[in-house]
C-alpha cells in the first residue's frame, strides 16, 4: 500500500511539472540581422577550405530588454570547410537612453545547404557584455548565450538568452 502512494506521488509530481513545462533560459533579447558590405575570406593556404573569415554587420532588436536596440557588430572566424570556430567578435547595442558593448568569449559554427547551395551559418557561443549603462545597466558584466540562424541572403537573426542553469518552472504563463 505504501508503494502506492509513493509511486502515485511521484507520478502526480512528475505530471505537475510536465504539464507547466520547463523554464528555458530567460531571452534578453532577438536581433534581425543584415550584413554590411562584402564577407572577407582569407585562405589560411595549408589545404582547400581552410579560411580566416570576418564579417561587420549591422541589426535591429524586435524583441526582449533590446527591443528597438540597433546593434552594429563584427566577428573574426576560422573556417575549416563547412565548420567553424569564432576567435574574435562583438559589438555595440544602443538603445534610446543606453548603450552595451559585447565581447565574443567562444563560438562554433556550421555551413547551412539549402537546395544543394549555401544558405548562410547556423552558428552559437556565449558572449559577455563588457559595459553596459542607462537602460541597458542590467546587462554589465552579463554572460549571455547566442544562436544565429540564417534568414536569407546576407541576412541571419541572433538571439541571446541568459547563461542560467535550465529551471523548472511552476508556471510557464508570463506575467
Amino acid at each position: 500500500m505504501d508503494k502506492r502512494i509513493i509511486i502515485t506521488a511521484v507520478c502526480s509530481a512528475l505530471g505537475s511539472i510536465g504539464a507547466s513545462g520547463f523554464a528555458l533560459a530567460e531571452t534578453v533579447g532577438r536581433y534581425e540581422c543584415n550584413v554590411v558590405g562584402a564577407v572577407s575570406q582569407e585562405p589560411i593556404g595549408d589545404k582547400d577550405g581552410h579560411r580566416i573569415t570576418g564579417v561587420q554587420y549591422s541589426c535591429s532588436g524586435v524583441d526582449g530588454l533590446v527591443k528597438g536596440a540597433v546593434y552594429s557588430g563584427t566577428s573574426t572566424s576560422e573556417w575549416d570547410g563547412p565548420q567553424g570556430t569564432y576567435l574574435s567578435g562583438g559589438g555595440t547595442v544602443r538603445a534610446a537612453g543606453g548603450l552595451a558593448v559585447t565581447q565574443i568569449t567562444e563560438g562554433k559554427g556550421a555551413a547551412v545547404m539549402k537546395d544543394g547551395k549555401p544558405a548562410g551559418n547556423e552558428s552559437s557561443g556565449k558572449a559577455l557584455f563588457k559595459f553596459a549603462s542607462g537602460t541597458l545597466a542590467t546587462l554589465s558584466g552579463r554572460t549571455v548565450r547566442w544562436e544565429t540562424k540564417p534568414a536569407g541572403v546576407g541576412r541571419f537573426s541572433i538571439e541571446w538568452t541568459d547563461d542560467s542553469e535550465t529551471t523548472i518552472a511552476v508556471s510557464t504563463s508570463k506575467q
